[in-house]
């Protein structure tokens, strides 16, 4: 690593002296010496900043090579042990609603959700002015309010509210898992911020390790977390927003690894997280007016995507999202999309047929159009981004083929999902 670091910081040396190079024979001598001070400040942060980028790449690599290599060792060791994916993707009435509107650009976004949804909160049944149905509490008032026509958790002062889980006294997280979550920044609010705990702070006091006690602050322009910070591109976190904003918080963690996303960006990754998560606590103590969250959703992780497609021939992939009743990505659906690429883009043989399926909500026949037609914006945006048009076919499936429990918001997300069917 270390030598790798140097060759890196010596390459971008030799370029940057023959630019500085450049900037002497384009000006005189006697030019200002406050002038060229700047110019050499301005030349050093470049670099720091191109190194200390490259350095993170070169980490990640090491961190997934590290992770996959473990799961290889474990696959073969353990045969028996071979997890059934299931997902949440292609979306009916009961998807939630865009966390930010806009052109679908999230085009570096590498974060792909759990394959198997855990919990999930849309809060399309509550009821507003409500204590929100599927949590508990530990401290604190919150309650179910309408923003901008849909439905959100609002805390209404110092609060930290608990997923209400059936066995939630125990360490009901996975060794890989996946967090996501919406929450609210009010324009002009520059103290405003919210905190994550990897533990259930009314119910597994006992159970966690002091060392897990310890919580991601998420602001409007950055995340800290274990002495750790990662700042949102020309944000940071003295900076307040100018008008009313969502962010999509997005969070991976894989037996140690944990990496943190703001919107389209990674803001944190830690190679290894001293401490078992065992749950979680959402906590707001602000003294902003709209402190609010939406669209919770943590999900069991999964196998590589390649190995499902040696294993089982498709991949049922979850995170694939729409805007409501349409066919219009999401976003944060990005991550999902841009794996399937750089795997068919690595490996030409591949080919998928895009099958796209819903819940049980709705009308039969309006759900399978739907699914349809979220199967082929997909396949439009692979083309897109550059795989031939003859690789790809679609077609949807509606709600014939559930994998999940209708009656529940977890079976109804595994439900609606994307598969990538091998041909």
């Amino acid at each position: 690593m270390i030598n790798i670091v140097i060759h890196i910081y010596s390459s971008t040396m030799k370029k940057i002296a023959f630019v500085f190079a450049l900037f002497l024979l384009a000006f005189s001598i006697d030019a200002n010496a406050q002038f060229w001070n700047k110019i050499k400040k301005s030349v050093e942060k470049k670099v720091e900043e191109k190194v200390e980028e490259k350095i993170d790449e070169k980490i990640d690599e090491t961190v997934d090579e590290a992770v996959d290599g473990k799961e290889e060792n474990n696959n073969s060791s353990n045969s028996s042990t071979n997890s059934k994916s299931n997902s949440n993707s292609n979306t009916t009435d009961s998807e939630e609603s865009t966390p930010k509107a806009g052109v679908l650009n999230w085009s570096k976004y590498d974060f792909v959700p759990g394959d198997m949804v855990i919990f999930e909160d849309n809060l399309l049944d509550e009821v507003n002015g409500e204590f929100p149905t599927r949590w508990d509490i530990k401290e604190g008032n919150c309650e179910i309010a309408e923003f901008n026509g849909e439905y959100v958790i609002m805390f209404r002062e110092s609060s930290e509210i608990i997923p209400f889980m059936k066995e939630r006294t125990s360490d009901y997280l996975p060794d890989e898992f996946t967090l996501e979550f919406d929450c609210f920044f009010e324009a002009n609010e520059w103290s405003q911020r919210y905190y994550i705990h990897f533990y259930d702070k009314k119910n597994q006091w006992n159970l966690s390790d002091d060392q897990i006690k310890k919580y991601l602050t998420v602001h409007y322009g950055e995340m800290d977390f274990n002495n750790l910070e990662g700042e949102y591109p020309g944000v940071g976190k003295t900076n307040k927003p100018s008008k009313d904003t969502w962010r999509h918080i997005s969070i991976s963690y894989n037996k140690g690894n944990m990496k943190m996303y703001m919107d389209d960006t990674r803001l944190i990754n830690l190679p290894r997280l001293e401490g078992n998560p065992t749950g979680f606590t959402f906590e707001n103590s602000s003294d902003a007016n709209k402190n609010f969250i939406k669209n919770v959703r943590f999900a069991k992780g999964a196998v590589k995507l390649s190995k499902r497609v040696e294993t089982e021939g498709k991949i049922i992939m979850q995170g694939i999202r729409f805007d409501v009743n349409k066919a219009t990505l999401k976003p944060e659906s990005m991550g999902p999309i841009n794996k399937i690429f750089k795997m068919m883009d690595k490996d030409e043989s591949l080919k998928f047929s895009v099958e796209g399926h819903t819940d049980s909500d709705g009308d039969d026949a309006s759900n399978l159009k739907l699914s349809a037609d979220r199967a082929k914006a997909v396949v439009d945006k692979l083309v897109e981004l550059g795989i031939d048009s003859s690789r790809l076919k679609y077609k949807g499936l509606g709600e014939t083929m559930p994998i999940g429990d209708n009656t529940t918001p977890e079976g109804k997300a595994n439900n609606r999902r994307v598969e990538f069917i091998k041909f």
